[in-house]
């Protein structure tokens, strides 16, 4: 599984941008796989998540979409119900499998103690996944 936080530097990254109404980040990677990933720890670390100590949890996720764009949503949107209905975040992900209409992971964490700002849900506003030289790239905008 993949550490998200872990200090070997996960290809890829993510920033804030600024909103005028909402919450927003970019997030860039060398492939699909890693772009996910750098999504889910850029949702966590915007949500200033803090991890119980606990021993781990593990859940495995299968989403289906219509493309990458509605997958990324309905990843990130599947990471917030975990957040809201369990109380957990995950900080070890492995995406055993990754396609423009289906994604499988096994999900490693614990419960959130703590976390600064409430995100209601990842948004579909402007989003487009795009080619760059390096990779791919988005800018994800959170309704919160």
């Amino acid at each position: 599984m993949t550490d998200l936080f872990s200090s070997v530097a996960l290809p890829g990254g993510f920033e804030e941008v600024e909103h005028t109404a909402d919450w927003a980040y970019h997030i860039w990677a060398p492939d699909y796989v890693h772009l996910f990933l750098q999504a889910a720890r850029g949702l966590y670390a915007l949500l200033g998540a803090e991890w119980s100590p606990e021993p781990g949890t593990t859940r495995r996720v299968k989403l289906q979409g219509v493309d990458y764009e509605s997958l990324l949503i309905a990843w990130l949107n599947e990471l917030l119900f975990y957040r809201y209905g369990e109380n957990l975040g995950f900080n070890q992900i492995d995406i055993t499998h990754l396609a423009p209409t289906c994604l499988e992971a096994t999900l490693g964490g614990s419960p959130i103690t703590q976390w600064s700002k409430d995100i209601k849900a990842a948004t579909y506003h402007n989003l487009a996944i795009t080619p760059t030289d390096d990779g791919v790239e988005a800018t994800i905008v959170l309704d919160v």
